[in-house]
């Protein structure tokens, strides 16, 4: 399983402004004070811009599904800039065409963003057809990526009729919280140094194996048979 932003691509900037047009169109206060993302859900996200922004929410309602269509029709707005002011990160789609090869190999991905701006990050760099998207977790499921990682694997078995050991899976991320989600999911994290997370405090989250970058699909295959190979490694 694979995360996808500053794992796979980073459209920081486009997204940004997706989310600040979508959080004063639901709210009518504009987004000021932004919140830390890594390792965090869409859902997660709105509600720390609300404290962050001071904006209260009438108790009797639930503004995050209004908030989540908006994000998904700012986010396709844009969708025509992502490649101009994103970018694929380095040696990603070499290593997601590596891991392909592996003999009994899926992959996936568990990615804090809702479903239909997730496909539209990966499909913008052509990384989409190298992953089975319809078992994957997303944020738009609201749920933990603990949670989502195990939901992703239970689909994985139930799409392709066979187990698919907590042992043998893992997760591909650069941020602490997700290194703890993959602990928590019985997922051995394997953690990659391309975001603010440092390579100790990959370690110090759980992480045993850590990679400077994407750019080594040996590496990378080296780790994945590593974990696999050694349920403990976690």
């Amino acid at each position: 399983m694979w995360n996808i932003d500053l794992t796979l691509v980073d459209v920081a900037q486009v997204m940004r402004a997706a989310y600040a047009e979508a959080f004063e169109k639901v709210t009518g206060s504009p987004l000021v004070y932004l919140a830390p993302t890594a390792g965090r859900t869409d859902s997660e996200i709105f509600f720390e811009f609300l404290a962050r922004n001071d904006v209260g929410i009438d108790p009797d309602t639930d503004p995050l599904p209004d908030f989540t269509d908006a994000l998904g029709e700012s986010f396709a707005r844009r969708r025509d800039r992502l490649q101009a002011k994103g970018r694929a990160m380095p040696g990603a789609e070499a290593a997601l065409a590596a891991v392909g090869r592996l003999e009994d190999t899926l992959q996936s991905v568990v990615t804090g963003t809702i479903m239909s701006n997730a496909v539209a990050k990966l499909a913008a760099f052509g990384l989409d057809g190298h992953l089975d998207l319809s078992i994957g977790g997303f944020g738009s499921e609201h749920y933990p990526k603990a949670s989502l990682i195990q939901f992703t694997r239970m689909r994985a078995e139930e799409a392709h009729g066979r187990a698919f050991p907590e042992a043998s899976t893992v997760y591909i991320s650069e941020s602490v919280r997700d290194v703890e989600a993959a602990c928590i999911g019985r997922a051995t994290p394997i953690a990659v140094v391309s975001g603010s997370a440092t390579e100790s405090q990959l370690r110090a989250a759980g992480a045993v194996h850590v990679l400077d970058d994407l750019t080594d699909p040996q590496a990378l295959l080296n780790a994945i048979r590593s974990a696999t190979e050694d349920p403990g490694a976690t």
